[in-house]
């Protein structure tokens, strides 16, 4: 049997050390009764991202928090791709925040460019949201899984919830922001339901195709 398989009562290194990430991967993980420990929390250091791909670099910091670790390990790599900036910012999103992480700061640049562009409507400041969260075995096993939702980018920021690029992205179909929703609302989800949020359609993409046990 492949080692990249998950039940009731295993252990799981989330590969971050960003604690929105963190907190949405527990919040999901955590129905199935696997005990998840962050690689903030084993003081494993942060690899650096050389990919091309958000495949590429959620497999770079899975490896590295595997073989780190010793135990199976899961990374998400995701990121804010805008259409009229060329997909930009994408897996550079995290970088535009700077070192200390300021996404206010970012969400203003990204408004800066897109007024730059003259996108000024709904139709013009088209995004989507990404996510791929990858698996990695100490053994050396690895595979990935995608998840995409598609937006309109508003100004100024609405909602104090979720994290990152949150506030300025409104869902298809929505009449409130990511940073307007509860975790609930974001990421809930259950099997047989088709969750909203990119990283939870990614995880339901993982539980299906890996059989994770609960």
């Amino acid at each position: 049997m492949s080692a990249l398989r998950l039940g009731r009562g295993d252990r799981l290194v989330i590969a971050s050390h960003n604690r929105g990430k963190i907190a949405e991967l527990e919040e999901l993980i955590r129905p199935f009764g696997i005990a998840v420990v962050s690689a903030a929390e084993l003081n494993l250091p942060e690899p650096e991202e050389t990919g091309a791909t958000f495949e590429e670099n959620a497999r770079i910091k899975a490896r590295a928090a595997a073989d780190g670790s010793g135990l199976p390990a899961l990374a998400d790599d995701s990121g804010l791709a805008v259409d009229a900036l060329g997909g930009e910012p994408g897996i550079h999103s995290a970088r535009w925040a700077g070192p200390d992480r300021d996404f206010a700061r970012a969400m203003r640049v990204i408004e800066e460019r897109l007024e730059a562009a003259g996108a000024r409507t709904p139709q013009a400041r088209r995004a989507r949201f990404v996510a791929v969260l990858s698996l990695a075995t100490p053994g050396g096993e690895t595979r990935e899984w995608r998840g995409e939702i598609a937006g309109t980018l508003l100004w100024p920021p609405r909602g104090a919830h979720g994290f990152g690029y949150d506030p300025i992205f409104l869902p298809d179909g929505h009449d409130r922001t990511f940073g307007e929703m509860t975790a609930e609302e974001k990421h809930g989800w259950r099997p047989g339901q088709t969750p909203l949020s990119h990283r939870a359609r990614a995880f339901a993409r993982f539980v299906a195709d890996l059989g994770v046990e609960g």
